[in-house]
């Protein structure tokens, strides 16, 4: 079995806002791949005043630092807006917690979120996905913003719906929606790291999907699993109730649900990862036959590909 001392995995950290801030390395650190440099180019990036001196010294090539005394504080149960003056830096699982009531105007937009989630996962036509971007200014706006940027290299300006779904893709649409629907909610402290988290793990299961030697086509139910596995923790209510109307594949509704087959296996050890039970880790990559140096780099390249893409949704700072 792949030896847990040898496994990373980095820890998410709010700043004072509520909002992703930082990074708190986790692991042994045996093999550190050089993404950790870039990651630590982007936001500050600390480890643990107890690290082992070799590992604080190659982490602090890569630009880490060590954590100071008194400027990270845990919140498992709710983000406490009276902080103390010194933290800095909020670690824990509040995102994860209840939601908040939200207003019937965001509760309306979010609903419409998941409506169009539904309809692109079910391959429904242009014109009823049309349809509904245009009871949504919010959405709407989003994706033309995006999708104008994304045509600038090729001389033209999108101008309707029918044309920017055109040249996102409906794949590229998919993944897109579903990240709106983590997105940031005024009225849902929450949404900042939990558009984060939901972000890191969707890619990273598709790459460790694409680390097990697994094609293209469950890279990508990979990387849905890895979305939706948040959706209840979103809304506040159970999973299977959610899933019904999206129609998914056996596969993606048995990892969703039960977390069997090859694609819950993958949850598991992601998930292990985020609870920080390294040997669970370790055990998971054996038995999917990735190296830790291959899972260091993924976990690195996961959170760099968060950054990005929650800055095109306007969720991150």
């Amino acid at each position: 079995m792949s030896n847990p001392a040898t496994l990373v995995f980095l820890k998410l950290l709010a700043n004072r806002q509520g909002k992703p801030g930082g990074y708190l390395f986790s692991g042994g650190g045996a093999a550190l791949p050089a993404e950790l440099g870039r990651l630590a180019g982007k936001l500050p990036c600390f480890y643990p005043a107890a690290t082992p001196a070799q590992c604080a010294a190659s982490l602090a090539e890569l630009g880490f630092s060590a954590m100071p005394d008194g400027v990270l504080q845990r919140a498992d149960a709710a983000f406490d807006v009276l902080l103390d003056a010194r933290v800095e830096w909020i670690e824990g699982d509040w995102p994860l917690q209840a939601p908040p009531r939200s207003d019937g105007a965001q509760a309306a937009s979010r609903a419409m979120a998941l409506q169009l989630v539904q309809l692109v996962t079910n391959d429904a036509a242009t014109l009823e996905i049309e349809e509904v971007l245009r009871r949504d200014p919010t959405l709407s706006y989003h994706l033309l913003k995006l999708v104008n940027s994304l045509a600038m290299g090729v001389g033209r300006k999108v101008t309707s719906f029918s044309q920017a779904i055109l040249i996102l893709g409906r794949q590229q649409l998919r993944r897109w929606l579903n990240l709106m629907l983590f997105a940031a909610r005024s009225d849902d402290v929450r949404s900042p790291m939990l558009l984060a988290r939901v972000a890191v793990r969707a890619r990273a299961m598709e790459l460790l999907a694409q680390a097990a030697g697994q094609g293209k086509q469950v890279q990508e139910q990979a990387f849905m699993a890895g979305m939706f596995s948040l959706l209840g923790v979103l809304f506040g209510v159970s999973l299977d109730a959610l899933l019904a109307p999206l129609k998914l594949g056996d596969a993606t509704q048995q990892a969703l649900l039960s977390r069997s087959g090859d694609l819950g296996e993958l949850l598991s050890t992601l998930e292990a990862a985020e609870r920080g039970d390294l040997a669970a880790v370790a055990a998971g990559l054996e038995t999917l036959q990735v190296s830790a140096l291959d899972f260091n780099r993924l976990v690195a390249e996961a959170n760099l590909w968060m950054l990005d893409i929650t800055t095109q949704v306007g969720a991150h700072g």
